[in-house]
């Protein structure tokens, strides 16, 4: 198995959108409203990576009666590494909560 590559946080954001199916524009709306606006992915930058989450085989388009807009989907393949990219953040935010609390962080 190769190694993991972190997923940057348009990525993370796309592929945690896509825990259930939807098709692009609902997956910017999720993130820009669940985020309070304070992350927003354009349709060029969104577009760009569902093409490679394809390619990486992380999600599918998903069979939907709607064939005006394309659905996706995570693979199991997917879901395993969003799983991992999960727990790598939670170590992070452990940590400099952690730091945090000591006053050891600047």
């Amino acid at each position: 198995m190769k190694s993991f590559e972190q997923l940057t946080d348009s990525v993370f954001y796309i592929m945690a959108a896509l825990t259930e199916p939807r098709h692009g524009y609902a997956v910017m709306s999720l993130i820009e409203e669940t985020t309070k606006g304070d992350f927003i992915i354009g349709p060029a930058s969104l577009y760009t990576i569902l093409k490679k989450l394809l390619e990486q085989e992380f999600i599918i388009l998903y069979d939907d009666s709607d064939t005006r807009r394309k659905v996706y989907v995570l693979t199991e393949k997917g879901r395993s590494v969003l799983q991992r990219d999960i727990e790598r953040r939670k170590v992070m935010i452990l940590l400099a909560e952690k730091g945090l609390e000591k006053g050891e962080i600047g």
